[in-house]
C-alpha cells in the first residue's frame, strides 16, 4: 500500500467576530493552513516529506490561540503561503496513485474534505484513509480512549526530534509510531478497533455509569440534544421514557442533564457529540446514578447556573384609528 502518514493545521474564526459569521456555501470547521505529509517505505519506514504552506482565503486573519498553538505568524503565510488549489495540486501529484492516508486522529480528513468541497476540488482521492490512533489501541492496551501522540511516543519510548504542534513535525512523529505497528494487520482489523471505540466514551466515563449507547446521523447539536432529552432519554431500569431538566455545557463537546422517571428517580445524563466524516453528529451518551460522582458534578454546576428565564407571552397591541381619535363604537340597530 502507498501508505501517507498526513497532519494539517487549521485556522478558525474568533467566536463573535466577522469571520464567524460568514455564510460560506460549505460548512467548515476549519480552514487549513499548513499540511505536512510523510510516505512510509514498503517496509514502514519514513521515506519522502511534503511540507506546504496554505494562505487563507475565508478567514484571512489568524486565530491568536492557533498561532499560538502553531507558532504559525500571519506574516509567514503572507509570504510562504500558496492558494488551496494550488496546494492541493501539488499535494496530490506528490502522493501519487491510490494513496492510503495515516492520520491521528478523525477530525483531519473531514476537514481536508470539507475544504477541498469549499474549492469545488475532487475529493474522491482522500477517501481510503485510517485513523492510526485505532490501530495503536487495538495493538498496546485494547482501550477505546483517545490516545495523544506524545502518549504513543512515551509508549515506544520514541524521543521527539521535531516541534510538536507543526504539521511535518507531527507527521514525522505519527510516522515513528505507525513504523512500530504492524499496518497490514491494523487494516484488516480496522472496523473491529473503530466499532470498539465507538461503544466507548472517548475516556470519560466515571464512577456509578449504568448505561452506555451510542446514536448517529443527526443532523446538528440542536437535533442531537433534543433526542437525547425527548425519545432517546429512557430509563435505564424500566426503559420508559424520561423526563429533562435542563443541559449544562461541559469542554470537549460535551453536555449533562438530570433526568427523572416517574418510577425509579432521578439519573444523570452524559452525552458527547463528535462529528462522522459525513457531516453528521454522532452521540456517545452515558447514564449515572443520581448518587454518583458525576451527579455531584451535575449539582455543583446547576448551583452556580443563572435560573432560566421564563419565555413572556407576547401581548397584542391595540389598533389605533387612522385619525388619530378615539374609535366610536358601533351604532346598534334599532
Amino acid at each position: 500500500m502507498n501508505f501517507i502518514v498526513l497532519d494539517m493545521e487549521w485556522n478558525q474564526p474568533w467566536p463573535g467576530s466577522p469571520s464567524s459569521k460568514k455564510v460560506l456555501p460549505v460548512a467548515i470547521r476549519g480552514e487549513i493552513i499548513q499540511i505536512g505529509a510523510v510516505r512510509l517505505s514498503p517496509a514502514g519506514d519514513p521515506a519522502d516529506e511534503f511540507q506546504i504552506m496554505i494562505a487563507p482565503k475565508v478567514y484571512r486573519h489568524l486565530n491568536r490561540r492557533v498561532s499560538k498553538l502553531t507558532g504559525i505568524k500571519e506574516n509567514r503565510l503572507r509570504a510562504e503561503g500558496v492558494s488551496f488549489p494550488s496546494a492541493m495540486e501539488a499535494f496530490r501529484s506528490w502522493c501519487g496513485e491510490d494513496p492510503v492516508f495515516l492520520t491521528w486522529g478523525f477530525d483531519d480528513i473531514g476537514i481536508l474534505r470539507e475544504n477541498l468541497q469549499l474549492f469545488s476540488l475532487d475529493h474522491s482521492w482522500v477517501e481510503h484513509w485510517y485513523n492510526a490512533q485505532m490501530i495503536f489501541n487495538a495493538q498496546t492496551d485494547g482501550s477505546s480512549s483517545q490516545k495523544a501522540l506524545k502518549t504513543a511516543l512515551e509508549t515506544f519510548q520514541i524521543t521527539p526530534s521535531r516541534p510538536a504542534h507543526d504539521a511535518l513535525g507531527d507527521a514525522y512523529h505519527t510516522a515513528l509510531v505507525c513504523q512500530r505497528l504492524d499496518l497490514q494487520r491494523g487494516v484488516e482489523e480496522y472496523d473491529q478497533a473503530v466499532r470498539s471505540h465507538e461503544n466507548g466514551f472517548h475516556g470519560a466515563e466515571l464512577p456509578g455509569c449504568l448505561d452506555r449507547k451510542v446514536f448517529r446521523d443527526y443532523a446538528d447539536k440542536r437535533q442531537a440534544l433534543t433526542a437525547m432529552a425527548g425519545c432517546e432519554n429512557l430509563c435505564p431500569v424500566c426503559g420508559r421514557q424520561m423526563l429533562g431538566s435542563r443541559w449544562f455545557a461541559q469542554p470537549g463537546h460535551r453536555y449533562m442533564d438530570l433526568a427523572t422517571c416517574p418510577e425509579h428517580g432521578k439519573f444523570l445524563i452524559r452525552v458527547r457529540l463528535s462529528p462522522q466524516p459525513d457531516g453528521t453528529i454522532r452521540v456517545s451518551r452515558l447514564t449515572y446514578e443520581a448518587t454518583s460522582e458525576a451527579a455531584e458534578v451535575y449539582a455543583r454546576r446547576a448551583q452556580k447556573a443563572e435560573p432560566e428565564a421564563p419565555s413572556r407571552p407576547r401581548r397584542r397591541r391595540r389598533k389605533r384609528a387612522s385619525s388619530g381619535k378615539a374609535a366610536t363604537p358601533p351604532k346598534q340597530n334599532g
